[in-house]
């Protein structure tokens, strides 16, 4: 009986429920968890108005935060460094709320590689616009990525041009070689 009043989360209390009343076990959940919803009903209608809106907006502020950066996760894929880091705010109700966030993106070249570098250029530009409201800090790093981009196409522009000068010479050479 010392268990069903105690504040423990019903997983501790069961325990102390002896195996052979699991009826009583079903009770006891189910009065647990009523207690608990009437407990957050009654939480709500304690709060001042202004409590509660700015509960409201911590929730919404979680779900948004918490989307924006599965977005850039799921967009990054390998090029992700770790999981999304998150800066939190404790509500009046005790929760922590996400409110800021971000995911590290491996934003370097691959050198020697112009081809791959803008493969991967395009990814972190994607990866860095992929949320529905993309931040300043967002569109910052796209910039970044474009510009990667453009200088990967130069680099690749100019190992064509080296190949095709390349390629001319030596077919002048064989056509010489032939006379």
């Amino acid at each position: 009986m010392l268990a069903s009043i105690s504040n423990h989360s019903p997983s501790i209390w069961n325990a102390a429920i002896p195996k052979n009343k699991e009826k009583e076990n079903e009770h006891h959940n189910a009065g647990y968890e009523q207690v608990e919803e009437n407990s957050k009903e009654a939480l709500k209608t304690e709060l001042p108005q202004e409590e509660q809106q700015k509960l409201q907006y911590l929730k919404s502020r979680d779900q948004e935060v918490k989307t924006h950066e599965q977005a850039h996760l799921s967009a990054a894929g390998s090029l992700a460094m770790g999981g999304a880091s998150f800066s939190f705010e404790k509500g009046s109700d005790g929760v922590s709320y996400a409110v800021g966030g971000e995911v590290n993106i491996d934003t370097s070249a691959v050198p020697g590689d112009p081809v791959a570098t803008l493969k991967k250029a395009e990814t972190i530009r994607r990866a860095a616009l992929a949320p529905a409201n993309p931040s300043a800090q967002d569109r910052s790093v796209a910039n970044q990525a474009s510009a990667m981009a453009n200088k990967a196409r130069a680099e690749q522009f100019q190992e064509n041009q080296k190949l095709s000068e390349y390629s001319d010479e030596s077919v002048a050479s064989k056509i010489s070689f032939s006379v």
